[in-house]
């Protein structure tokens, strides 16, 4: 059963994207006074609680709307570049007529402060002209008006209830009483800026929240959360309308149209998909307002929270900086990535720069060149717009989501490892060899294998570069990123030899063996011939406790108690 839903709808400024972040309780929707900052439709779900004891708490979708009649007054109507933003408010009010028409309950806000301007009375028509059943100009729609044998006309739509935002305090709270005259029963004061009212004004909708079976908030496992990046006009809102199957966000050729990081679920052939639509990106230091540095956290919010990542490349053009900075990205957040070549449908056959026909293989050859951090990632060629490659792309998704959930037995690793090691291992110039005491993988989403070694320098960067191309090959991580940590044991054998400057009677403790079973050695003496090594192993394999065998631990219990012991 679909979640009942709460449409927020009002002119440009009177808080509405201040009042949804209240609601969710996080940075949903962007925030700033540059009228027309949202623009596309932003959904957060919430569970309300109940006003009284012994109700049930209700779980609400709230959609944040861009502002109505956005861009029409002189001023932010054109970006840098001589754009006219007025071109996106049909764009902009056919998703908010998309809200409202799915909703069912709509919350009109108009600001205290400012009172009723005419642009609210103009929204106010038309909200009262939709709960009166007539219809606006085709491809906006309208709830009908119904007849029947038994009487006039019934009202169709979902009602309408009047917030006024801005209430900051008692001396605003007759200014809120005063729009009522919108013909909308009496408004619900609210404050987003200091939370005056806040416990009021949600007790208010919870009431309004028609009653329904309650769905769990928990994310379900098998759900896959799929953000998709990239730099401007790279195609991310075109492909977002493909996999919905409806104009669920705006596209334009005005670069940056979209703004929020926005999440959309679908379910393609029986698997939920979330799939999040983020902002285009471009070179920072050409961002004009605090906007795009907004758009730039949710961004990176969006590959944090996400699964597997796509990340955009138009076809048509040169990779550029910003696709290198957004691989970088990506590649810091150890997320599985796609490298999505879209538009692939406009360049293919086609004669490149070098006077060659662009092919597949040509293309993956200059995108491994160009990123060289995203070796592993697999390359889709995809149209966004035709439809080309798409469904195969979110299918590949799921696989590579499942491949980084993936777990390897402690006893395979350790013998993987010893056998690496001793084909080659890391030395230094002093001529010390490592030696590695146990590994397990400790983690999953990203794969994470730690070593317990006897001396971590040895590890050098471009050891651990060879050693994950090995696991990759042996390992069932071949495309998803791998994170490999390396730690010392709990007694290093630098700590022995100090301990073992004390003279006859030091006392030396090392833990060992499974599940942090500790031993004391106490007045050991210890002889000249006695190296570190040695010793080591000696008190590792004391016949009083556990030895650690690399390959006796077979379980993951096994492995996390052993880790767990050190700290």
């Amino acid at each position: 059963m679909p979640l009942p839903r709460i449409a927020i709808v009002g002119r440009p400024n009177v808080g509405k994207s201040s009042l949804m972040n209240m609601i969710a309780g996080a940075k949903v929707s962007i925030v700033d006074p540059t009228a027309g900052t949202t623009r596309d439709r932003v959904t957060a779900i919430v569970e309300l609680d109940p006003p009284y004891r012994g109700d049930s708490a209700k779980v609400v979708e709230f959609v944040d709307t861009g502002g109505f009649g956005a861009y029409v007054a002189e001023g932010g109507r054109y970006d840098e570049v001589g754009n006219d933003l007025a071109r996106l408010t049909g764009d902009i009010e056919s998703q908010i007529a998309a809200a409202v028409e799915g909703s069912d309950v709509v919350l009109f806000c108009v600001d205290a402060q400012a009172g009723v301007t005419p642009l609210d009375r103009e929204i106010a028509r038309r909200l009262r002209e939709r709960r009166l059943g007539k219809k606006d100009t085709k491809g906006k729609g309208g709830a009908a008006r119904t007849t029947d044998d038994h009487g006039p006309s019934r009202l169709q739509g979902p009602p309408v209830r009047i917030i006024a935002t801005k209430v900051d305090g008692p001396k605003w709270e007759a200014h809120a009483h005063e729009l009522s005259e919108l013909g909308f029963g009496e408004p619900i004061p609210v404050s987003a800026k200091n939370n005056y009212f806040r416990r009021e004004f949600l007790n208010e909708v919870w009431a309004l929240v028609p009653d329904m079976p309650a769905e769990p908030r928990e994310r379900s496992p098998a759900e896959l959360h799929l953000a998709i990046i990239g730099k401007r006009n790279a195609g991310k809102s075109t492909l977002v309308n493909t996999l919905a199957g409806e104009p669920r966000m705006i596209v334009s050729e005005i670069p940056g149209t979209t703004r929020d990081a926005v999440d959309v679920r679908l379910e393609l052939d029986g698997r939920v998909l979330v799939a999040i639509d983020t902002a285009g990106l471009r070179r920072k230091r050409s961002f004009q307002n605090s906007i795009e540095w907004y758009a730039l956290d949710r961004l990176q919010r969006a590959v944090d929270r996400s699964d597997v990542v796509l990340l955009l490349v138009d076809a048509s053009e040169k990779i550029s900086q910003v696709d290198e900075h957004l691989a970088m990205m990506v590649q810091k957040a150890f997320k599985p990535c796609i490298i999505v070549v879209n538009k692939w449908d406009a360049v293919e056959g086609k004669v490149g720069a070098h006077g060659r026909v662009v092919t597949p293989k040509a293309y993956e050859k200059y995108v491994r060149k160009e990123l060289g951090g995203l070796s592993h990632a697999p390359i889709a060629f995809m149209s966004g717009q035709s439809g080309l490659n798409v469904k195969r792309t979110i299918a590949l998704a799921f696989e590579m989501r499942d491949q980084a959930r993936e777990r390897v037995t402690t006893g395979k690793l350790n013998r993987l490892v010893r056998g690496i090691l001793d084909t080659r291992g890391p030395t230094d110039i002093r001529g010390r060899f490592a030696k590695v005491f146990y590994v397990a993988q400790t983690g999953v989403e990203p794969p994470t294998i730690t070593l317990v070694v006897n001396h971590p320098e040895l590890f050098t960067p471009a050891y651990l570069r060879f050693l994950m191309n090995r696991f990759r090959e042996e390992l069932p991580f071949t495309e998803v990123p791998i994170r490999i940590v390396v730690r010392a044991r709990r007694q290093r054998e630098d700590d022995l030899r100090e301990a073992g400057e004390g003279g006859e009677g030091a006392t030396i403790r090392v833990t060992a063996g499974r599940k942090g079973v500790k031993q004391r050695l106490q007045g050991k003496r210890l002889a000249e011939s006695d190296t570190p090594e040695s010793l080591g192993e000696e008190l590792l394999s004391d016949a009083n406790s556990e030895v650690v065998d690399i390959d006796q631990f077979e379980d993951e219990d096994d492995a996390k108690a052993y880790f767990e012991d050190e700290e």
